[in-house]
This record gives structure tokens, sequence and C-alpha cells, in this order.
């Protein structure tokens, strides 16, 4: 018999696709890199849309909420990614794990409860790196 080399399993690992999610209430965006580097690229970008003038209320931001946990378990589902990092506004942070099944939380590999949504993928990148 021969013994698999050890770093087949160190490639297959480094191969997994991590998915970071940077969101607070009225936007949430998806990037994915490879691996536990900070090679981010941005797949998705949602818009918490209020009709205009108006603020978003609690029922506003619990209804995006949902609407992020959706996309996040889609993904799971069709196993578009292994783990994931949040870096996330800290109440809409808790609005988003009540909402996401326990299988989809243990995939949670970081989370940041800060709200990075403004700023530019490399900027996210900086920031990421830093923790």
């Amino acid at each position: 018999m021969c013994a698999e080399p050890a770093t087949d399993h160190l490639e297959a690992h480094m191969a997994d696709t991590t998915w970071v999610v940077v969101a607070d209430g009225s936007r949430a965006r998806f990037f994915e890199t490879p691996g536990l580097k900070l090679d981010l690229r941005e797949i998705e970008d949602l818009v918490n849309i209020v009709p205009s003038g108006l603020a978003l209320s609690e029922k506003d931001r619990e209804k995006f909420a949902k609407t992020v946990a959706n996309y996040v378990e889609q993904g799971r589902l069709k196993h578009r990614y292994q783990r994931l990092r949040f870096a996330v506004e800290p109440k809409f942070l808790g609005m988003l794990r009540e909402r996401l099944s326990e299988e989809t939380r243990q995939m949670i590999f970081e989370q940041i409860d800060e709200d990075l949504s403004a700023l530019d993928a490399r900027e996210i990148q900086a920031h990421l790196q830093r923790h």
C-alpha cells in the first residue's frame, strides 16, 4: 500500500474557498478568496432599498438580515465556500447570526464586529490583514 503524500492534503486545504461577508443594515458585499489568502474578488453587492428619503427602520434591517442570511445559506448549500469570514456592524451581525443555520454558523472562521462596507476591496483587504 502506498501512503498518501502529506502535501496532497495540504494542497486540497489551500484550494478551499473562503467567503468574506462585509455588511451593515444597508449594504452587504460578498467576496471570495482562495484558502486563507486575502486576495479578495467581489462576487455580490446587495443593497437594502427603502423608499427615498426614509431612514432604515429596525424592520427593514431585520428583513435585510434575512436576505443576506439566505444568500449565505444558498452559497453553503451549493458548496461555493468552505469557510466564512464576517466583517459586520455589531448589531447587524447579531441579526444575521440569528438567521443562519447551525451548519452555516459552524463555517464561520472569523468575525470582526466592524462596519467595513463603505471601504473599497483593497482597503477591506488591508483591514482584514491587521486582524
